[in-house]
């Protein structure tokens, strides 16, 4: 078997005081037991609590963001320092399974993207966060034409060459690994998947459920008009058309004259098809 690339581990810290060293000392000792060349680097983003103190001790690399700044400017800002092409990401608070890692690597070696999906029955997903995450996955499904498996799981290997084509999309916040699942995902880039748990967190969870949810179905939204603008402007534009079908069919049936509603909605039917087209064009033109 090849001996896969190095790979630098980026984990993002927010007041994870308890859980980062052992996290950290799992992840060498799987990589270490694999014989996995790596580097394991510590973001800090502006802890309030002893998480930069422990993370030292573990002889990780460590960086201090200074103030809290999100879980995508974490990454973004490991990524910028790690020295290895091949990057792996997970949480500081025991959620994700460090023993993963080794897999997900080789799985890398034949894709752009390596996924820990937790789609394991005994994965730990709060429940409060179980409906979002299943209607946010069938909206993705639909938006980017495949069975997505998980959309924002937080364990994950891929290339720092290829994610730094999409920096300018990657949000600050949680919404970081849903960008650039959907971003690979609708350039026909390879992104495999792979069966994980997920335990129980150490600590409190920094997601804010309402605010968060309303996020990642507008940041879908986003990514999908700037990849794939079809999938939104030709249903929007069949819809109207239709409404204006039902409001010119309503108008004859009752023998009246055509009304201004009627041919108003024709219109934007067809205008907003076109700039749909429109759309598209400019999108395939600038990959």
């Amino acid at each position: 078997m090849k001996t896969p690339e190095p790979v630098s581990v980026i984990i993002p810290a927010f007041n994870e005081e308890n859980g980062v060293g052992r996290v950290v000392g799992e992840v060498r000792k799987t990589l270490g037991r694999a014989k996995i060349r790596h580097e394991i680097i510590v973001v800090d983003d502006g802890s309030a609590d002893q998480t930069a103190a422990m993370a030292k001790k573990t002889g990780a690399k460590l960086i201090s963001m200074g103030e809290n700044r999100g879980y995508g400017a974490s990454i973004k800002a490991g990524m910028r320092q790690a020295k290895n092409n091949l990057i792996a990401i997970l949480d500081a608070d025991g959620t994700y399974p460090p023993g993963e890692l080794p897999k997900l690597i080789q799985m890398a070696q034949t894709a752009d993207m390596a996924v820990g999906a937790r789609i394991k029955p005994n994965a730990a997903i709060p429940f409060f966060r179980r409906f979002p995450k299943w209607l946010l996955g069938k909206w993705a499904n639909y938006l980017a034409d495949r069975k997505i498996p998980d959309l924002n799981s937080g364990l994950r290997v891929f290339r720092k060459n290829i994610a730094a084509r999409y920096e300018g999309l990657f949000p600050n916040g949680f919404s970081f690994t849903t960008t650039i699942t959907l971003a690979l995902e609708c350039h026909g880039y390879i992104v495999k998947y792979h069966p994980i748990s997920y335990a129980v967190r150490v600590g409190t969870s920094k997601i804010r459920p309402f605010r968060d949810t309303l996020n990642f179905f507008s940041l879908v939204l986003r990514i999908v008009m700037y990849f794939k603008p079809l999938k939104i402007f030709i249903p929007l534009s069949g819809i109207i058309l239709l409404w204006g079908l039902w409001s010119g069919a309503d108008s004859f049936i009752h023998q009246g004259p055509l009304r201004v509603t009627t041919l108003f909605l024709l219109v934007a039917s067809l205008q907003i098809a076109a700039l749909g087209l429109l759309a598209d064009l400019l999108v395939k033109r600038g990959r």
